[in-house]
């Protein structure tokens, strides 16, 4: 139902999928979305930005017939989730909902599925991959779709896929030859990118509406209810002082201090202080010089150098054995891969300190007091009598694993009644695992969620009592979003950290920028409007500029790949050349040279929780050279004919014309990649197969 208020001057909606209202708040946020408007959505987290979302989508569809609706996610499992929770239950009684992500077989004809749907939900990458797509059955045009909604929008920026889909956007309104959708973007955290003044924070507010060619509303005449229904947590600072002895910590400095008198580092690179980020930023630098200068010593002690930086790290803010395991893994496989004197000094190193640093890791009289505080914080909530839930926010994979551990190996936690589980990307742990833990805390099986920050967006996490970070030095964004879990009534949020340490000044930046994000929005949407659309104008120009010289600057500035040759990066030997490197659907970088077999051993095999239609992941490949076994990627099996080696970039020195180089994702590398035909491997491999 849908009727006009002139009292109020907007649009009261009713929702189908419960017969219930909107509240006001959302009323407000999607009135110049009703108009056709393009429009982001600011609302906290929690605030109900996809139910506004699919209202808009229902009476778009209503008043347009042949209309089509695109919902675009930046991580997969919100793909099923937005389909599930949001969109299906109120819209496939009337209209064809259909959720598509890489790993459906939908993927493969997306542009038919488009065309014979509704309302499609999918990876913001497969409608990139869509829209470059050359075959027919995959090809979509924007001017096919008629509103595009972008989940998280503020993820539109640099080279991020959200904005390589607006930047196409924006080239075809520069051209105006086809009509193009009605964008409306959602966000609970804009922010500001770390600009401290107001003045730059309003251009980059701007410059993600010009992305997104919107403007940008928020709850204005009904902040009251929004404050009511969404509640701020009470934030706190647990600090804990500094701990006073730390020789295990020092141990580890001492054994680096060896590892620099062995390399002689040069002058020009300075490693600043042990055991932080900045240090851990110079030894990248350290062996990315050692690869250009030909210099495995300095590049296989940088290596080294990083893992105990990586120790420290974690001594810093977990267990001691946490760090000390951390190391024994990292040599337990080193010690089976010694190729020269270097490696034999580094492993000798280790070998001579290892029962020292055991013995360290024991003494209970210098364990970490961060923990012992995170024990407290965690005691006032779970110690009540009331049913709580917390989340534990943590930086890595191993930090999630490692302080569940630590919960389950406290007595006073145990008798506590908490009850752990954790949650990672989808990179380090199954959907399946992911989603059944996430699932036992929404029953209350599980009542902490020890996360990374794959729990800050999106997925779909039930009211918590306290949120927790610890151990994270992040932005603005993703401190709004872990504050913005914390939605049950009388909830608090925590910060766990040492006195006058980086996290502590960081979250009072974070907290400044947060206020910053709030006055730039506020500047933005008082600009009179004919100002603001000519600002958008000027941004616009210069982004289709600048993408439109970085094409050609792409196109006409890279090596042949035939020039560029792939070396083992921990042993140094060549193993490939770029001209064997093929792109498969635009997913999988695979090597079609049939010798690249004889410079590989085979693994175990790569077991994933989830089945593909075209791919079957065989087994591990790491380096056959001498001792060496570094680790390279996977062999896939594509369309159950071709056995094709998928190499992962970061295990290789590229060595081009201008001299060596390393790169981590496959997106920066320095020379073109041909597409895979699969006609044409069987061809030259199979050519019984061909009619």
């Amino acid at each position: 139902m849908v009727t006009f208020c002139k009292q109020a001057n907007f649009i009261i909606v009713q929702c189908r999928m419960s017969d219930c209202r909107l509240y006001a708040y959302q009323e407000e946020v999607v009135q110049r979305a009703l108009r056709g408007e393009n429009t982001i959505i600011w609302l906290p987290t929690g605030a109900g930005k996809t139910r506004a979302a699919v209202y808009v989508a229902e009476k778009h569809l209503e008043t347009r017939p042949q209309g089509k609706v695109v919902v675009l996610v930046n991580m997969i499992h919100l793909v099923d989730q937005h389909y599930s929770k949001e969109f299906a239950p109120a819209l496939a009684s009337s209209y064809k909902v259909v959720a598509v992500s890489g790993v459906s077989i939908e993927k493969d004809f997306f542009g038919k599925v488009l065309r014979d749907s509704d309302v499609v939900i999918c990876t913001a990458q497969l409608l990139h991959n869509a829209l470059v797509s050359t075959e027919e059955e995959k090809r979509v045009e924007l001017s096919e779709i008629s509103l595009l909604i972008v989940d998280e929008c503020h993820h539109t920026q640099k080279k991020m896929v959200y904005n390589h889909i607006m930047m196409d956007y924006l080239h075809k309104k520069t051209l105006a030859e086809e009509t193009l959708p009605q964008i409306l973007g959602l966000t609970a955290s804009p922010g500001v990118a770390g600009v401290k003044s107001l003045d730059k924070a309003v251009l980059h507010v701007l410059k993600l509406c010009a992305n997104l060619d919107s403007v940008i509303v928020s709850a204005d005449k009904s902040t009251w209810e929004l404050n009511m229904k969404v509640p701020r947590p009470l934030r706190t600072f647990d600090i804990v002082e500094k701990r006073p002895e730390d020789p295990f910590g020092d141990h580890l400095k001492e054994i680096m201090q060896q590892i620099h008198i062995f390399m002689d580092p040069p002058t020009d690179i300075l490693l600043r202080k042990l055991g932080t980020q900045e240090y851990e930023s110079d030894v990248v630098q350290l062996e990315k010089r050692g690869v250009k200068d030909y210099n495995r010593v300095l590049q296989q002690c940088a290596v080294h150098l990083r893992k105990y930086n990586d120790a420290l790290l974690i001594n810093d803010t977990l267990r001691m054995r946490d760090a000390l395991m951390f190391l024994m893994e990292f040599y337990r496989a080193k010690m089976t891969a010694v190729i020269d004197d270097t490696d034999r000094f580094l492993v000798k190193l280790f070998k001579e300190n290892q029962g020292e640093l055991q013995t360290l890791a024991k003494d209970t009289r210098y364990e970490n007091p961060k923990m012992a505080k995170l024990e407290e914080t965690l005691l006032r909530l779970f110690s009540q009598s009331v049913e709580s839930r917390a989340i534990l926010f943590s930086k890595t994979r191993r930090s999630t694993g490692c302080l569940n551990d630590w919960v389950l190996d406290s007595e006073s936690l145990q008798k506590a009644g908490v009850k752990p589980a954790f949650v990672t990307g989808t990179a380090s742990m199954t959907q399946y695992d992911q989603q059944n833990n996430i699932k036992k805390f929404r029953l209350g099986e599980v009542n902490l969620l020890i996360a990374t920050s794959v729990a800050e967006e999106g997925l779909d996490i039930p009211e918590c009592n306290l949120v927790v970070r610890y151990g994270l030095l992040t932005n603005e964004i993703a401190q709004q979003q872990a504050n913005g879990r914390a939605r049950a009534k009388d909830s608090k949020y925590s910060l766990v950290a040492q006195r006058d340490g980086p996290e502590v000044r960081r979250e009072h930046l974070n907290i400044y920028l947060e206020e910053l994000t709030t006055k730039a929005i506020a500047e933005v949407q008082q600009m009179d409007p004919q100002q603001f659309r000519a600002k958008l104008a000027e941004l616009q120009s210069e982004a289709v500029c600048r993408s439109r010289t970085a094409q050609s600057k792409k196109k006409n500035g890279l090596p042949p790949a035939s020039s560029v040759q792939l070396l083992c990066r921990n042993c140094l030997a060549p193993v490939a050349c770029g001209s064997d490197i093929q792109l498969v659907e635009d997913q999988h970088y695979v090597n079609v040279n049939p010798d690249f077999k004889e410079k590989y051993n085979i693994g175990q095999k790569l077991v994933l929780d989830r089945t593909f239609e075209d791919w079957e992941f065989g087994c591990m490949m790491t380096c056959n050279n001498g001792s060496c076994r570094n680790a390279w990627g996977h062999e896939v099996l594509y369309k159950k004919v071709a056995l094709l080696p998928n190499v992962a970039i970061k295990h290789f020195t590229l060595e081009t014309p201008d001299g060596r180089t390393t790169v981590k994702k496959w997106k920066d590398i320095p020379f073109a990649v041909d597409d895979f035909s699969l006609t044409e491997y069987c061809q030259i491999h199979h050519p019984g197969l061909i009619d």
